[in-house]
């Protein structure tokens, strides 16, 4: 069952998974989450209809009506889930992955992710041991459910006047075309703006620099102010600035404590184990704590509901808002980005100004390794640079970071992909590029590992 992970369902469709597993996965899905309602959504892949097909006979074989919106985003099944009060749902999705993956993203109450320690692990262990599937005496129906006008209504309410700004989006022909015309208007600059699950013009990713080429052109070309690109299911969002540069999607958790601040709210706000140093120094002076954590949904959301935080996010380029049940969405960044840097734009303030003065470091980007011994080559990465420097701190959660007096790294494993990952941040580049290098050595001279 190597499609269930740390965070969702996700895998080649018909290779790691098949219909019979989203059939099973149906069954499982009421007893497990105690209910006999079950909201449901799906992308525009070419295997959601039959996923959706299967997932739904298991769901209503086993007793649950289904509420069924048909064509989403991930964020519209988790605002769905919270807002009307489902105890469970499934977005079927592979968000960023090309056209040939899909899976699926299950949400308890409240929109609270269901990972591999919170009850797929339980799934995947009911179906490897052949329990039978639950056969209701009577079955379930199937109900259409329209919420769209209602998410809408929910994300411009956060929405200020925008017409000082021109802005390029990139929607890779993904989820995002169901909305963003609706929300950001037919006046902007949009690129691959059809729904097609094929993704002919480029994997929904934007992590990858080659994907987000043809947004950076756009910007350049029409003198935009900034560019927007989601990822196929549009949980995600990262930015162009104005001279078609590529935002640190974890500096855009420092540029949103300009819109909570000025509103009034100073708290705690959420960052993962592999974000900037320059996200707290930028947001401390306005009153605000940064708590460092996982990597991913199914650590972040909980987390920052526990700690009662206002926002936070991922470098990833997701990002989590108590205003939106603690859950992640592309378009409420978009929104709340947008506004701020129409705001700046009042004052003579440009994007690419405001991160400049955000960012402080220089940064390796996060680096991608394929290795056997993963848990060997961190040790061993972790042992060569804390021998050279006594570490001003050390977090052992999620792989390891480490923080010195110039510069700190991070390496974990991927839950998602069989890499080994490392990122790096320095003062200046000459220290980014030697300790960079040191580590790349030891990966792969000691441990036979390939830079990806």
């Amino acid at each position: 069952m190597g499609a269930f992970h740390a965070y969702d369902i996700r895998g080649i469709y018909n290779v790691d998974f098949d219909r019979e597993t989203a059939y099973k996965v149906g069954c499982f899905i009421p007893e497990l989450l105690g209910t006999d309602k079950v909201l449901v959504g799906r992308d525009c892949r070419e295997s959601s209809d039959e996923i959706h097909q299967y997932l739904l006979k298991g769901l209503t074989d086993a007793g649950a009506d289904v509420y069924d919106i048909g064509l989403s985003t991930t964020p519209m099944v988790y605002f769905g889930t919270a807002n009307y009060g489902f105890r469970a749902s499934v977005q079927i999705t592979a968000s960023h992955n090309p056209a040939k993956y899909n899976g699926m993203k299950v949400s308890r109450e409240n929109a609270l992710p269901v990972g591999l320690d919170s009850g797929l692990g339980q799934i995947r262990e009911w179906i490897e041991a052949g329990r039978p599937t639950p056969a209701a005496k009577e079955k379930g129906s199937v109900r259409k459910m329209d919420i769209m006008e209602d998410y809408c209504r929910f994300l411009l309410g956060y929405k200020k006047d925008l017409s000082n700004l021109k802005i390029a989006f990139d929607l890779s022909n993904g989820m995002s075309c169901l909305l963003a015309k609706r929300i950001f208007g037919e006046d902007q600059e949009y690129i691959f703006d059809t729904i097609d699950g094929r993704f002919p013009n480029h994997e929904p990713n934007p992590l990858i620099h080659d994907n987000v080429v043809p947004l950076e052109n756009l910007v350049k070309r029409t003198g935009a102010d900034a560019g927007v690109i989601f990822d196929g299911d549009a949980d995600r969002v990262m930015f162009v600035d104005e001279k078609g540069r590529f935002v640190a999607p974890d500096l855009i958790i420092a540029l949103l404590g300009l819109y909570f601040t000025e509103r009034g709210d100073r708290g705690t706000v959420i960052q993962d184990i592999r974000s900037s140093k320059a996200v707290a120094e930028f947001l401390a002076p306005m009153g605000c704590d940064v708590f460092t954590w996982k990597v991913g949904r199914a650590n972040a959301a909980p987390k920052l509901r526990e700690i009662d935080g206002i926002w936070g996010g991922e470098l990833a380029g997701h990002y989590y808002f108590k205003d939106f049940f603690y859950s992640d969405s592309g378009l409420l960044a978009a929104v709340l980005v947008l506004g701020i840097l129409s705001s700046l734009k009042e004052k003579g303030i440009t994007f690419s100004a405001i991160m400049d003065s955000i960012a402080r470091y220089d940064n390796s980007g996060e680096i991608n390794f394929k290795v056997e011994d993963k848990q060997g080559a961190m040790d061993a990465v972790r042992a060569h640079f804390t021998a050279e420097e006594e570490p001003v701190s050390v977090m052992d959660f999620d792989g390891y970071r480490l923080d010195f007096k110039d510069w700190w790294f991070n390496i974990r494993p991927s839950n998602t992909e069989p890499y080994l990952r490392f990122i790096c941040e320095a003062r200046s580049e000459e220290a980014l590029r030697e300790k960079t290098a040191q580590a790349q050595e030891i990966i792969e001279k000691r441990f036979g590992g390939t830079r990806q």
